[in-house]
C-alpha cells in the first residue's frame, strides 16, 4: 500500500477545460435542443443563455443544475469532470479498492490509535489547505489502517476516524466532480457513522447532502439536512448540538440558494447565525468546521445564488476587513464567490482581484472549481487587451486568449 512519502499524485493533466458554459453549448447541440427551448426550461431568457454559452456571463451551478435536468444529463457532465492522467487513475483505483473492502477487515494494524490520530490530523490538514494531490496520495493507506483498527477494536472513537476519512474522500471527489466516487464515499461514511460517536452522523449527513447538492438534487439535499437536524437536536446537547446545527445549516443555506428558495435560505441563514453567535470563534476541525466567519462566507455565496449581489458583496467586504482565521479551503471559497459577485456587478477589476486571491489561497482547488473556471472564461472573453494577471491565470487554467 502506498505511503505518504511517495511522489504526490498529479491531479490534472494538460487537457484544456472549456468551462461549464462552453460545455453546456456542446451538450445542448448534441441533444439537438434549441437555445430557446433550453432557456425556457432553465427559466432564463434566450439572450441570457446565449451569453452564458459564449462566455459573456457565468453559468452558475444553480443554472447548470436546471440545464442538466432539462438535457437529461448528470450535473457533473455539464460542469465538467476534472480529467486525470494515467498515474492518477491508478492511484484512484487503489482508493476504490480500499473502499470496496470496507467490510472485509485485514489484520489489526501495528500503528496504535495515537498514531492513527496523528495521521487523521494530517488528512484534515490536507482538506483545510485543499491539497488534493496529497489526499489522493495518502487516503488509501490511511483508510486501510483506520478501518482495520476500527473493526479490531469496535470503539466509537475509532469509527469516527473512519467517518472523517470518508469525509475526506467525499471532499476530494466532489471537488473534481467525480460523483460516482463521492456517492460511494458517503455510503461508506454513513455505515461508519452509525458505529461511531454521536457527532459522526452529523458529518455523514452534511456530506450526504453535499452529494445531493453536487448532483443537482437540491430538494433531496434539504430533506437530508432537515432529517439530520431533528436527529442532532434529539441526541446531542450543549456545544456539540450547537456545532451540529451550525454545520448542517451551512449546507442547508447553500442548497436553498441553489434552489432559489428565499424563504428556505433565510431560515437556514438565521439558524446558522444564531449558532455562530453562541460559538463566537470559528472551529476549524475538519469535521466540525463552523463559526461566525465560516457562516459569513456561506451567507455571501447564498446571497449571490439568490441574485442579491450587492448584499453579497457587502457581506464579503465586511468579512475581508476582519483578520481571517479560516483555513485556505474556506478562504478560497470566499474569494471565488466574491469574484462572480463582482463580475455580476460589472466590476471586472474586482472580479480579477478576488479570483487571483482565490488562487493564492488554494491553487489546486481553484484550478478545478467550476465557478473559478467560469469567471476566468468570462474575463478572458471580455478583456480584449493585454492583462498580465489575467494572462497568468488563464495559462494556469489551460485557457488562452
Amino acid at each position: 500500500m502506498p505511503g505518504h512519502c511517495r511522489r504526490k499524485a498529479q491531479v490534472m493533466n494538460t487537457a484544456r477545460i472549456p468551462g461549464p458554459g462552453a460545455n453546456l453549448a456542446r451538450l445542448r447541440k448534441i441533444a439537438g435542443m434549441t437555445q430557446s427551448r433550453l432557456a425556457q426550461a432553465m427559466g432564463v431568457s434566450e439572450e441570457h443563455l446565449g451569453k452564458m454559452e459564449r462566455g459573456l456571463r457565468t453559468l452558475t451551478q444553480g443554472n447548470a443544475a436546471r440545464a442538466a435536468q432539462a438535457l437529461g444529463t448528470p450535473l457533473d457532465e455539464v460542469l465538467g469532470r476534472t480529467p486525470v492522467d494515467v498515474r492518477t487513475e491508478a492511484d484512484l483505483g487503489e482508493l476504490r479498492a480500499v473502499i470496496r473492502r470496507f467490510d472485509l477487515p485485514g489484520e489489526r494494524p501495528r500503528v496504535d490509535f495515537r498514531g492513527i490520530l496523528t495521521r487523521t490530523k494530517r488528512i484534515g490538514g490536507h482538506v483545510k489547505s485543499a491539497d488534493l494531490a496529497a489526499l489522493i496520495d495518502e487516503l488509501p493507506e490511511f483508510l486501510t489502517i483506520a478501518t482495520d483498527h476500527a473493526h479490531a477494536t469496535g470503539k466509537p472513537a475509532a469509527w469516527e476516524v473512519v467517518t472523517l476519512g470518508y469525509s475526506a474522500v467525499y471532499y476530494l471527489a466532489a471537488r473534481h466532480r467525480w460523483m460516482d466516487l463521492a456517492e460511494l464515499a458517503v455510503v461508506r461514511q454513513k455505515a461508519a457513522a452509525e458505529r461511531a460517536t454521536p457527532f459522526a452522523p452529523v458529518i455523514a449527513a452534511r456530506d450526504e447532502a453535499g452529494a445531493f447538492l453536487n448532483s443537482g438534487d437540491f430538494p433531496g439535499g434539504l430533506a437530508v439536512v432537515d432529517r439530520a437536524l431533528v436527529r442532532a437536536q434529539a441526541e446531542l446537547s450543549g456545544r456539540e448540538r450547537t456545532l451540529a446545527e451550525g454545520v448542517l445549516r451551512l449546507r442547508g443555506m447553500t442548497l436553498a440558494g441553489r434552489l432559489r428558495d428565499r424563504a428556505e435560505a433565510e431560515r437556514h441563514i438565521t439558524g446558522a447565525r444564531d449558532a455562530a453567535s453562541a460559538i463566537t470563534e470559528d472551529v476549524t476541525d475538519s469535521g466540525r468546521m463552523f463559526g461566525p466567519q465560516n457562516t459569513a462566507v456561506h451567507v455571501a455565496a447564498t446571497l449571490a445564488d439568490l441574485g442579491r449581489y450587492r448584499e453579497s458583496a457587502d457581506t464579503a467586504d465586511e468579512l475581508k476587513r476582519t483578520k481571517l482565521s479560516l483555513p485556505p479551503t474556506r478562504v478560497m471559497n470566499l474569494f471565488v464567490d466574491d469574484s462572480r459577485t463582482r463580475l455580476a456587478l460589472k466590476d471586472r477589476d474586482g472580479a480579477l482581484m478576488s479570483l487571483r486571491l482565490a488562487f493564492e489561497a488554494a491553487p489546486q482547488k481553484a484550478k478545478v472549481h467550476p465557478t473559478s473556471q467560469e469567471v476566468l472564461r468570462v474575463l478572458v472573453e471580455l478583456h480584449r487587451r493585454s492583462n498580465p494577471d489575467l494572462r497568468k491565470l488563464a495559462n494556469t487554467m489551460g485557457l488562452s486568449f
